[in-house]
């Protein structure tokens, strides 16, 4: 679990840091740092589906700190998906 939260965690900052005004861009604090984690928990996901489960690559756990390369990779698919979404419907408006 740990682990898991960890690999979040970094995956999800460096998917931002390589996707320039994301979707998620305008947050600050706690809610920018739990936005990393599941952006990357998320992408962790997505990856795993696309090497794992897709191209037969890698190994069987998701959430395994090995398949940190995959998981970024995830979290620029999710972050690039968001934002055409957003873009399509709108800024979301506080």
């Amino acid at each position: 679990m740990i682990g898991a939260l960890i690999l979040g965690l970094v995956a999800g900052v460096i998917g931002r840091a390589v996707v320039p005004n994301d979707a998620f861009a305008g947050m600050s604090g706690p809610s920018s740092w739990l936005a990393s984690i599941v952006l990357g928990l998320v992408g962790a996901v997505v990856g795993y589906a696309i090497f794992t489960l897709g191209l037969g690559i890698g190994d069987d756990d998701a959430f395994d700190l090995g398949g940190i390369l995959s998981a970024v990779i995830g979290v620029v698919i999710v972050l690039v998906v968001a934002g055409i979404v957003v873009r399509r419907t709108g800024p979301r408006s506080a």
